[in-house]
């Protein structure tokens, strides 16, 4: 049986100190891992049906064929290895910030890390996606010219609430033509939210995509009690559309 809490690791970042801390959740059973940034906390293994929906709905909009999918955001690793459980992926992008987080994958500190790690057709990529979107040198620095079927973004709480304010152009419509560059046509492009569904982005998609949809996800929150959600946000660009 584990510790009832460990601290994993810490580490001093550019965005604030870091931390990956496993506990034992007596009503469970088993260990959550949780990861901290500063006083607030990004993720939990307890909350990740909302990571595994922004997949598993992003996806679901792409033909039965070889998949070239780009994420951002490494986390936990939830939204990648639901990437990689289905059979039409053939090669995954994952971007984070922060090497750290990359680091405790390849370790195999988190439960998906040796999953994520040992796939042939993953490869973790430290970089900003903010910054890579419009860059030239694209989401793939091997391939700068590389565009993806889809793009699965979980970064910030929502297009509102982000986590740093450079972040806060790519919502707007100018953002959102540069990430569609990014895509082939008829790609995807999904993302997750903690907030409800917002009129305002949801208008910069229609604006800037050929269909947009919004998805409420609920799941149980064993922590507050009953039934809490989050916003999963699917955009689909034109078929032929450069």
């Amino acid at each position: 049986m584990s510790a009832r809490f460990e601290e994993i690791d810490w580490r001093p970042t550019a965005m604030g100190d870091i931390s990956l801390r496993r506990r034992r959740d007596p009503a469970r059973g088993d260990d959550v891992y949780e990861v901290k940034l500063g006083d607030e906390f990004l993720m939990s293994s307890l909350f990740t049906a909302g990571e595994i929906a922004l997949t598993r709905l992003g996806l679901a909009k792409l033909p039965d064929t070889a998949l070239d999918i780009a994420v951002g955001g490494l986390g936990l690793g939830y939204t990648a290895q639901a990437a990689l459980d289905d059979p039409r992926v053939r090669s995954l992008v994952v971007i984070d910030a922060l090497g750290e987080v990359i680091e405790w994958h390849q370790r195999h500190l988190v439960p998906l890390g040796a999953s994520l790690a040992s796939d042939p057709r993953c490869r973790l990529v430290q970089g900003d996606f903010f910054a890579m979107v419009e860059d030239s040198c694209g989401l793939d620095p091997r391939e700068p010219e590389r565009r993806f079927h889809a793009i699965l973004l979980d970064v910030d709480h929502s297009p509102r609430h982000v986590l740093h304010p450079r972040h806060a152009r790519l919502y707007q419509p100018a953002g959102m033509r540069a990430l569609a560059g990014r895509l082939r046509p008829d790609g995807v492009f999904a993302l997750w939210s903690n907030d409800p569904p917002d009129e305002q982005f949801s208008s910069v998609l229609a604006e800037v995509f050929a269909e947009s949809e919004t998805h409420v996800v609920d799941f149980n929150n064993p922590l507050q009690g009953g039934t809490s959600a989050n916003t999963i946000y699917v955009a689909r660009k034109a078929g032929g559309a450069n």
